[in-house]
C-alpha cells in the first residue's frame, strides 16, 4: 500500500512540474472619481456642561438649561424627529491636593438642521439658552449614497481610461475586469469660516456680518481594477 501511494505521489509531482502555469496578461490601474456638490443640511452637536461641588445641583441646573434649549429648537419648527440627546454623564472629580469632589455635568444634543437659512438664528439661541460647547459642526449632502454610486462609476470610467491611455502605444486592447477593489474612505467635511462672529450680538453693530462660507462638499471614491489585456 506504501508503495502505491509513494509510486502515486511521484507521478502527480511528475505532472505538476510537466505543466506550464499559463500567466494572464493584465493590467492593474488605480481610478478616481469626484463629485463635488452643495450642500443641504447641517449636523450639529452641542453640549450643556455644568461643574459644581453638589452633585444634585449642578444636575438639576444642566437639566434646567437642557430643557430650555429643547424648548428652544421646537419653538425653531424644527422636527422632532431631527434632534435627540446624543450623551448624558454626570462624574466625580476628585482633587488630590485640596482632597475635595467636585462634579461635572454634561448632556449632548444632536440636530439636523435641514434649512441653513435658519442656522445662525439656531447656533446664537442655543447659546443663548446654555450651550457652552460646539462639539462638532458638520455640513452635508441629503443625497450622499447618491452622489457616493456617481462618484464610484467615474472612478471605474477613470481606471478604465487610464488603462486604455497605457496600453494604446502597445498595440493591445484593454479586456474585461477580473478584480474590482474599493479604496474609498469616508469623509465628513467641517465648515469653512469665513468671518468668526460672536454668539453675543453687539447692539450698536450696524449690518449683520456673514458667519461663514459653505461652498461644496467633495465626495470622492477611489478603486483598484485588473484588466485583461486582448
Amino acid at each position: 500500500m506504501k508503495k502505491v501511494l509513494f509510486f502515486l505521489t511521484i507521478m502527480f509531482m511528475t505532472m505538476s512540474y510537466g505543466q506550464e502555469v499559463k500567466q494572464i496578461p493584465q493590467i492593474n490601474v488605480n481610478g478616481e472619481g469626484k463629485i463635488k456638490v452643495a450642500p443641504d443640511q447641517v449636523c450639529i452637536s452641542a453640549t450643556v456642561e455644568t461643574k459644581g461641588n453638589n452633585a444634585k445641583d449642578i444636575k438639576k441646573q444642566n437639566d434646567e438649561k437642557i430643557d430650555a434649549v429643547l424648548k428652544f429648537i421646537k419653538k425653531m419648527n424644527i422636527p422632532a424627529a431631527d434632534y435627540k440627546t446624543k450623551q448624558v454623564s454626570l462624574n466625580p472629580q476628585y482633587d488630590y491636593e485640596k482632597k475635595k469632589t467636585s462634579y461635572n455635568a454634561t448632556q449632548t444634543v444632536e440636530i439636523v438642521l435641514k434649512d441653513l437659512s435658519k442656522y445662525d438664528e439656531l447656533m446664537e439661541g442655543l447659546v443663548a439658552q446654555g450651550i457652552n460647547r460646539l462639539d462638532n459642526v458638520s455640513f452635508e449632502s441629503s443625497k450622499l449614497a447618491q452622489y457616493q454610486t456617481e462618484a464610484r462609476k467615474l472612478a471605474i470610467k477613470d481606471a478604465k481610461a487610464k488603462a486604455e491611455d497605457y496600453v494604446s502605444v502597445l498595440g493591445q486592447k484593454v479586456g474585461k475586469a477580473i478584480t474590482i477593489s474599493d479604496n474609498s474612505q469616508v469623509y465628513h467635511p467641517r465648515p469653512v469660516y469665513a468671518a468668526m462672529k460672536s454668539m453675543a450680538m453687539d447692539s450698536n453693530a450696524g449690518a449683520e456680518n456673514e458667519t461663514l462660507a459653505i461652498g461644496e462638499i467633495e465626495i470622492t471614491a477611489n478603486v483598484s481594477v485588473s484588466f485583461i489585456l486582448d
